[in-house]
């Protein structure tokens, strides 16, 4: 018994040294990105996989732009559509993640998220669509590694570049190009709303350009923008 309590105790010390291990690695690739731009992530990889199942030569579409060269209309269009208060929290909107709950309770199903930008941008860099009690772990640690050794500018910044907008279409610059045959630095306050308005369902709206629904969330996204506090 004392030799099946010891090789137990070794075993939770080496699972315990290998999650430490993990987020090291973790926060080692937060550093590195907060002054090089992210040239991948794991969603993107994910997604990827997925294309060549169907073309094995499919590339991606997607290419950097600064956070300069972005409109400021879309820019206020993602805050007002995903994280009004953005530029006040420390990653997590507490009363949005329990509006969220009950809203998923008064439905009987998850309709509502309450993610905030920066947890989404650390399950896009890093993590799977998985929805699962580890993943949530994980995605709140790596949140908090975001919040302390990123901006809120950079952090808006590498969202706009990595979020997925289409079917193989990731980052502003891919998405205007892609919907409108504009640059990032041109989209209209409507356009940029509507972009926003296909959160987080990208690939349908990008089958279903003229469904009503996303009318009316471009309607609603474009009457808060004027409000949206930008960092």
């Amino acid at each position: 018994m004392r030799i099946v309590l010891l090789w137990a105790k070794r075993l939770l010390l080496g699972c315990v040294a290998l999650l430490l291990v993990y987020q090291f690695w973790l926060f080692g690739w937060v550093l590195w990105w907060n002054w090089v731009n992210p040239d991948t992530t794991r969603f993107m990889k994910i997604r990827l996989e997925e294309l060549r199942v169907k073309d094995p030569q499919v590339q991606l579409q997607k290419q950097w732009v600064g956070y300069e060269r972005i409109s400021m209309n879309l820019k206020r269009a993602i805050i007002a559509a995903e994280d009004a208060k953005f530029v006040d929290h420390e990653g997590f909107d507490w009363e949005g993640i329990q509006h969220a709950i009950e809203r998923n309770q008064q439905k009987g199903r998850v309709v509502a998220g309450g993610s905030t930008i920066s947890q989404q941008l650390a399950k896009n860099l890093f993590l799977t669509p998985a929805k699962t009690p580890w993943r949530k772990a994980e995605e709140a640690i790596i949140t908090l590694m975001l919040e302390t050794v990123w901006s809120k500018q950079r952090i808006l910044e590498v969202y706009l570049n990595v979020i997925e907008w289409g079917n193989g279409v990731f980052g502003a610059a891919a998405a205007a190009h892609h919907y409108y045959g504009v640059s990032a630095s041109q989209l209209a306050p409507e356009q940029a709303a509507r972009l926003a308005g296909m959160l987080p369902s990208p690939r349908f709206y990008d089958r279903n350009r003229n469904t009503p629904g996303l009318a009316r969330k471009t309607a609603i996204i474009l009457a808060r923008m004027r409000s949206a506090d930008l960092p």
